[in-house]
Parts: C-alpha cells; structure tokens; sequence
C-alpha cells in the first residue's frame, strides 16, 4: 500500500512559484580531501528514512495535493565523477543548474567532483522541501553524522524530524497574539513593476549561475562602516543594490523602487528542534522614495525603511492566514490562479542567506576551504540576489534562465555594486 504525506502550505507555494524560478537550492561546498562516497551514502540513507518527502512524488491532483513515498536507490542520489581542474568549474555549474520535478521520484541529487586530492561537494534540493536556512541545518547535521559514522562508528541518525506545519510560527505568541497573528489576511507587501533590465525570454533560454566575490577585508569594514551610520550589513548591501539597480537599468532617480528581502520566519518559532525540515520564508520590503542625492542617503532610506518592518512583532506573518483558507476551501486548480492576483512576487529580490560555519561543515578535521548556496533559478523577468559568508569572505549569486547576453548584464551589475559597495566603506579614498 502506498504511503501518502501532506502537501503543507509551503510546498504547495513553492509549487506554484514553478512560474516563476526552477525551485531548487544550490550549495557547492569544496574540501581538501576526497570524500568518501560510500559512508556519505550511508548517512544520506539515514536522512532519506527519517524525511521521506526527499525520495516522495508530488501529486498534483488539481483538488488536493499530496506527496507519495517512492523506493528509491541510493546510487541514483549520490554521484561521483573524476574532473580535472579545468573542467571544474563547468562541470559544478552543469550539476547544479539541473531541475528535479517535482513529479520525479528524488528530490535530492548529490555529486561528488573529485579533483586531484580536493572533492567539490554539490547538492541540489527541492525547495518545495526545505529552504535555505532548514538546508543549512541539513548540512551541519549531514557533515556531524559523517564524522561520527566514520570516526567513531556511530549510526548516523542524529536528524531533525517533526510536523512541516506552517502553523509552527505562531508558537511562541500568547493565545491573544496568536489569534491575532491568524487574522492577518491581508499582504502588506506592494506590487512594483521595476524590473532588473534583463533581455526578452526565448525558447533557446538556458539556466546559468553567476557569481561575484568580495574579499574578508571588504565584508569586515562593510560591517565596521556600517555600525557609523547605524545601517545593518543588510542594509548595506540593499543600498548598493538599489545604487546599482538605478544605473544598470537607467530607471529615474525620482522614482521609488522596491526591493523584497527573504526573511526567516523561525524567529517567531521557540523550539526550533521538534520541526521537520521544512520552508518558513517569507518577504519584506525595502522601498526608497528615490534615489537619492549620493549612496549614503539611498542608505538611510533603507536603514529607515527596514526598521518600519523590524517594529512589526508579526513580521512576515501577513497575508498567511489568506493563503491557508485559499487552499482549504477551494481546490488546487481554482485557489492557484486566485492567490496568483492577490500574491506578489517580487520582481527583484535579495536573499542573505548567511554565514557557512565553517567548523560545523568539516568532514573528518578538513574544514571546506570555499563554497556558496544559492536559491532558485530565476525566469525572466524575475530576479533573486543571494548572498552567503564563509571565513567572512562573501559571495553574491544570481541564478538565471537566460543568454549570454544576459550573463554579461548580470557581471555588469556585479561591476557596479562592488564598486558602490567601495563608495560605501569608503575603500577608493
């Protein structure tokens, strides 16, 4: 008899964002060793057992939604390949700009690049299963089971289980809160039909990552810069975006202009340890009223824009209640196209994911020596900026469905925010 799981509130978002992005999460993760595949298997298998929705099917039934559990084979998860240095980087791009449907069997595909005596570590995941900040999690307890598996023979079952319920944000609310908090039906965040000045879609579009990376000494004074003005590192690096938007796209100066930045909804969550590996992202917004007169004023727009949300004790919390009886009381193929008008997605985003640490990612004593995770891959016209820090190097990324002429307008954008990044930490004086 086939075993069914719930479809929750987020994956079947995350369904319906396939409009919009691929869905998957990237993390390429290199170390100073060769892995070894077999005892990574294992643990993998471990994980599969204990969170079945990474080898389950999704059903869309245009009614009710559900995952089916699926057998599945372990070699058909984790791969292996020999690489040379210079096939490197192409090979690792090629991995990880792979789309799993969500109708297949896996959820989750793992590739082990070997290298000379370095492996690069990629994985690429499903985010109707979990998203970045649960996808860390994963990895931390992915890299601690291996080393006690292959250190101390210990079984590899130290993994996070429990509901994927949306409904675990409102945990930490008194009754009166939470109920408030559960009629927040209306989205607070506004529609704004900027766009990052991308080329027109054609069919020959391909998936494409690009990445920009800016040095430890750079992120320590965006910080130290940063604590003068009394802006936040995401604030910060929101006003270079938004200086280098208004260049790149020659949108007028006078003109406001939004940005949304992901936030982690497990700040309303007490007890983060009896969830199951999940989504709990939503948006907020950062509007400037204009350009402004130089990059600092952009930033106090931002820094003040920023802490309007920041107030909000239920913020990211709007508009849930509204989606949640969207697909109670209506079917699938009905409440998607109404939630559809009243959904915003974000033309132009930014998702700062965070650190990498480094001392929970090392595998057997080799701490990874560098990486980046990344979200979806963007259809165009739809953009997401995700930045990750490890050893307080940064790494911006932007994954896109597009030509070689919008990988050169993207490294163009990359150009202008690392150099009003400078303006800003004052790196040119």
């Amino acid at each position: 008899m086939e075993r069914r799981l719930n479809a929750e509130l987020w994956d079947k978002m995350h369904y319906l964002f396939r409009d919009y992005n691929d869905r998957m999460v990237h993390v390429e993760l290199t170390y100073d060793f060769r892995i070894d595949a077999e005892a990574l298997r294992t643990v993998l298998i471990c994980f599969f057992e204990k969170n079945p929705v990474f080898h389950a099917s999704f059903t869309d039934n245009h009614i009710t939604p559900y995952w089916t559990v699926k057998p599945y084979r372990i070699d058909d998860v984790v791969h292996e390949r020999e690489v040379t240095e210079t096939e490197l980087s192409a090979a690792v791009d090629a991995f990880l700009t792979q789309c799993l449907p969500p109708e297949g069997d896996l959820q989750m595909q793992v590739m082990l690049f070997y290298h000379g005596e370095q492996t690069t570590l990629c994985i690429v995941e499903n985010h109707m299963c979990m998203d970045g900040g649960d996808f860390k999690t994963f990895l931390s307890a992915l890299c601690r089971n291996y080393n006690d598996y292959v250190e101390n023979g210990v079984s590899p079952l130290d993994f996070r289980v429990g509901s994927r319920s949306y409904e675990a944000v409102y945990q930490s609310f008194s009754p009166q809160e939470q109920k408030a908090a559960k009629n927040l039906y209306r989205n607070i965040n506004k529609k704004d039909t900027h766009a990052f000045p991308l080329t027109k879609s054609e069919k020959d579009d391909r998936s494409f990552i690009t990445r920009r990376k800016i040095s430890a000494e750079k992120f320590l004074r965006i910080k130290s810069e940063g604590k003068k003005h009394g802006a936040t590192i995401n604030d910060m690096l929101t006003a270079a975006y938004f200086y280098s938007l208004y260049e790149l796209a020659g949108f007028d100066p006078n003109e406001s202009l939004t940005i949304s930045s992901a936030i982690d909804l497990r700040r309303h969550v007490k007890d983060t340890e009896g969830m199951g590996m999940t989504n709990h992202t939503a948006w907020m917004q950062c509007e400037v009223p204009e350009r402004g007169r130089d990059i600092f004023e952009t930033l106090q727009y931002c820094t003040r824009s920023y802490a309007r949300f920041k107030q909000d004790k239920y913020m990211g919390l709007h508009g849930l209640p509204l989606l949640s009886l969207g697909y109670k009381i209506m079917p699938l193929a009905v409440s998607e196209p109404i939630i559809k008008i009243g959904y915003s997605n974000p033309l132009i985003a930014m998702s700062n994911i965070g650190i990498l640490d480094v001392k929970a990612l090392a595998l057997c004593g080799h701490e990874p020596t560098g990486g980046f995770m990344s979200g979806a891959v963007k259809y165009k016209p739809f953009v997401l900026l995700s930045v990750t820090s490890m050893r307080n190097e940064m790494t911006f990324s932007m994954c896109v469905r597009g030509n070689e002429e919008d990988k050169r307008i993207v490294e163009r954008f990359f150009d202008l925010l690392e150099k009003n990044i400078d303006v800003l930490i004052g790196a040119n004086e």
